[in-house]
Formats: structure tokens, sequence, C-alpha cells
């Protein structure tokens, strides 16, 4: 365990706010399939535990039904809320926002939020629907029950569609994001991004060195870490926060928590970032929302 005393650096979104390069993602891995289930301790304590290492961005989101744990760990580590920032996600009640903001806000035991999300796009059968949802989103905003909003899994046609209508422009899109899936085809999100100061947050950055083995940023990985006295997976989180992206990881253990944060120790030189990206683009693997996009579409 590293042992570390360093602050998570933050990025400057499009409407001022500032968002921590690192958060600790309370989904995937947490996910409860019975919403009324009882509460995950194991999950309380582990937050409790990444708050306490440092972690001050927490990433949830309704559809995993772990927000009443992220509510009571953020009670009782009895750190100040505007020391912590929160993200959730609508998805399971996209059709009522307003409504879904307010449960969330209940069972996370706060007055706002962060961060509010629409966790994807797939709910909207036409770009009316997509348009509609991000209105819904703005007046959640407007109410400052969200301090900033956005979007997550949008791929160019759906940024394109909402942004046609939209008065406030998304301030992050939340995809999956590691060298073996750079969105690099027709529809990848990310040039578009670029142009209108949309943040990019990744999830499973640490794809490429763990469910993705073995590829072809193997070596180049490994020795970046023996360069710099970390791990394979301290070069993946700062792959992605040289590049500005926010990286959101989690782990139920406190020694990789802290190891993590290593990342922050140490700068690669843009040419290494570059290899790596050079490097991920001979392969391609997508580790979420296979049934929507086709083999080797690398959008």
């Amino acid at each position: 365990m590293a042992g570390l005393n360093v602050k998570i650096p933050s990025l400057k979104l499009n409407d001022g706010t500032s968002i921590p390069l690192i958060g600790y993602g309370t989904g995937t891995a947490w996910f409860k399939s019975d919403p009324d289930g009882p509460i995950d301790r194991k999950l309380v304590e582990a937050i409790k535990t990444a708050i306490k290492l440092g972690y001050n961005h927490l990433d949830g989101a309704e559809v995993y039904h772990t927000e009443a744990e992220v509510g009571l760990a953020i009670k009782e580590s009895k750190v100040p809320r505007e020391k912590l920032f929160v993200t959730t996600k609508v998805r399971t009640n996209i059709g009522d926002i307003p409504n879904a903001i307010d449960m969330s806000l209940k069972r996370l035991q706060l007055d706002y939020v962060d961060l509010y999300l629409i966790h994807d796009p797939f709910f909207a059968s036409s770009d009316a629907e997509l348009q509609s949802a991000w209105a819904a989103m703005e007046h959640v905003k407007a109410s400052g029950k969200a301090r900033s909003i956005g979007v997550s899994n949008y791929y160019l046609p759906h940024l394109t569609a909402t942004m046609k209508t939209a008065t406030v422009t998304p301030s992050v899109n939340q995809i999956e994001f590691h060298p073996y899936l750079q969105h690099v085809g027709p529809d990848g999100p990310l040039r578009y991004m670029k142009e209108h100061n949309i943040v990019t947050a990744a999830y499973a950055p640490l794809t490429a060195v763990t469910k993705a083995k073995p590829g072809p940023c193997d070596e180049l990985y490994a020795q970046l870490a023996k360069k710099y006295y970390v791990s394979e997976g301290e070069i993946a989180l700062r792959w992605c926060i040289d590049q500005d992206v926010v990286a959101v990881t989690t782990s139920g253990k406190e020694s990789r928590l802290s190891d993590y944060l290593r990342a922050l120790t140490f700068t690669m030189t843009p040419k290494e970032v570059a290899q790596i990206a050079e490097a991920g683009k001979k392969k391609h693997f997508r580790g979420f929302l296979k049934d929507k996009f086709d083999d080797d579409d690398q959008s």
C-alpha cells in the first residue's frame, strides 16, 4: 500500500464547475439486483475507505441500486458535503426525470448532486425523445438539484441530435475509454466533444491491463511501469489523466485504492501517451454495450 498523501487534481468543466480527475465507481462491480434489498455494508465501508484515502469524487447511478449505500457512506464519513463531488445517473426512470432526481437525492441523503447524467441514449427511438430528455435535464440544473449535467454512452448521432435543441451544452460524456476503444470509428464522439468542450469521463479505464490481455500494449505498459516504479494499472490511469480524461475506477481493497493514487505522482511524456494510443489501435476490444455495436465497429 502506497500510503500517499496526495490531492486528486480537478478539471474545469464548460459550465465553470470543476470535476476531480479520478472517480471512485460504485456501479457495475457493486450492482445490487434487488433495489429494495438490505444495505450492502461492504460497499458502505469501501466508499468510506475511498473517501478516507482522498477519493472525493463518487460515481453512482440509480440503476446500480447503490445510491443508498453512497448516501450512508457520505453521512458516516462526516466529510463536509462541499468537499465531495457526487455523480449519479438516470436510466430506470428516464421517462420522469424530475421525479428521478428527487428519488436519487432522497436515497443519497443530499440536497444536490454535482453531476447528473443520462445513463445511455438507448431509451430513445427518435431524436425528439433525446431532446425532450435533455430539456428535462436542463430544468434539473436550473432547479439547483444538479450543479452540472451531462450524458453517458452517447455517440456522435446522439450528441448532434441533443445539441440541435439544447440551451445548455452537456458538461461530460462518460464512455468506455481505454487504448483498445478510442472511438476512432465514424460515429466516434471524441472530436465533436472536443469542439464543444465536453469532457470525456472514462469508465473501465483499466481494461487493457485486466480484461483485454494479452494485447499490443502489454510490453509498453510493462516498460513504463518499470520506468515510473508503479503498476500497469497506474500507467493506465495516468494515460487518461495526461489527456484530461476523467478516470472512474473501483476496488474493494484499500491497498489497491491507495496504490492507484500513485498515478498522481508522475507524468508521462507526450510521446509515451502517443505510443500507447498507437499500440492500442492495433486491437479492438469493447467490454460493455456489445449488443449495440457490430464486432468491428470502433466508434
